[in-house]
């Protein structure tokens, strides 16, 4: 089966909390989503949801990922829980632009802070 690109901006980036589901899978490159996408902090992690208003994007890795990790990634996310959603995100490269599974937050950031295009 195909690996799915899938675009991370947290703690499964290199060096993050849980990078080590996404160890053993392909890293393609550093990356950051076209305008529209933002990035609040509920808790020691980051949560990325659209805004119309940014005109940034965010930061973060892509990554190519197989079914098995897929599973434990939406399993960390909480996507049966209703924490995150995976959806596709369009990311921008050197000379094109690339759509890529993320995860966005399906909470309210109401009160959170905000942190703007990237975390740490």
């Amino acid at each position: 089966m195909k690996p799915t690109a899938i675009f991370v901006y947290g703690t499964l980036k290199r060096g993050g909390k849980y990078h080590h589901i996404l160890a053993d899978q392909e890293y393609v490159a550093e990356v950051s989503t076209l305008p529209g996408y933002t990035l609040y902090q509920p808790s020691y992690y980051p949560a990325m949801v659209e805004d119309a208003n940014d005109l940034e994007g965010v930061t973060g890795e892509l990554w190519n990922v197989n079914l098995k990790c897929l599973e434990k990634l939406d399993l960390l996310e909480g996507v049966h829980e209703q924490l995150y959603a995976r959806m596709p995100v369009p990311l921008k490269l050197p000379h094109s632009t690339l759509e890529a599974e993320s995860y966005l937050y399906l909470h309210p950031i109401v009160g959170l802070p905000h942190l703007g295009s990237t975390w740490r």
